[in-house]
């Protein structure tokens, strides 16, 4: 069944939803679906709603509200991650599949090794795409949170945006070299439901020793990701499994 959310809270609603933007083309166009088929809306403050189709309209979806949908798809804590800018469509990547995988917010940043280099102009355009694209996987994904992504900020920025975290870990090769296993282990371990995970991931050239330097100065632990040395994209989406695994899976 097809999944679409909207501008609204659970208590802004009474028996009727209006669906604008793109979503009436995917309805009417794309899925081509009629008067009284049914779908599932999804609030803005993470609440679903099995829905019947009333009438489409060129600019709205009008749907009556048939049942709210009792369950819970989101990871037990909540978890942000912070990717060091890598090249080509590999931040895509990682926000599709880390959307899929729970990850509740994506924040690139300008590492001292990213190779690319965003401009105004296309910070704003990669930034829609970027949003779509975590709207569209968590759609499929039965999210009840579209997970944001901000605009690249600077590893200072990350810093500062962590301050709040519970718990707070960087993603160290040089410790995955040298065999290091426990830190995940601690931090996931020392991690309560409801709490916050901030991880931070370098580009494909990995952190300088200053950027290092910064993190754990800063209260950030860090952990290698086991023995084999994982790529940009990959480092994130092996942390949430790993997270998964730890508050979901093993209980």
């Amino acid at each position: 069944m097809q999944r679409y959310f909207i501008h609204y809270a659970k208590k802004e609603l009474t028996d009727i939803i209006d669906i604008t933007g793109e979503d009436v083309h995917h309805i009417s166009r794309v899925m081509r679906m009629k008067q009284n088929d049914q779908i599932i809306c999804v609030t803005k403050d993470g609440y679903s709603a099995l829905c019947q189709i009333v009438q489409i309209s060129a600019d709205k979806v009008c749907c009556s509200i048939l049942e709210w949908i009792e369950n819970n798809s989101e990871l037990p804590v909540k978890v942000i991650l912070a990717n060091g800018l890598p090249k080509g469509d590999k931040l895509e990547l990682v926000i599709q599949k880390g959307t899929e995988l729970g990850a509740s917010k994506f924040i690139p940043f300008n590492a001292a090794r990213s190779i690319v280099k965003l401009n105004e102009g296309k910070i704003n355009k990669k930034l829609e795409r970027w949003n779509k694209i975590a709207k569209e996987a968590a759609e499929q994904s039965h999210r009840t949170i579209i997970p944001e992504v901000t605009k690249p900020a600077s590893l200072k920025d990350v810093i500062s945006y962590a301050a709040s975290a519970d718990v707070k870990i960087v993603a160290y090769e040089e410790h995955a070299k040298k065999g290091e296993t426990s830190n995940l282990f601690r931090a996931l371990n020392s991690l309560q439901r409801g709490g916050s995970l901030f991880a931070v991931f370098g580009p494909e050239g990995g952190f300088t020793a200053e950027e290092i330097k910064q993190l754990s100065n800063n209260g950030f632990l860090l952990c290698g990701l086991g023995p084999r040395i994982l790529r940009a994209e990959t480092a994130p989406l092996y942390l949430l499994s790993a997270v998964s695994y730890h508050f979901e899976l093993s209980r």
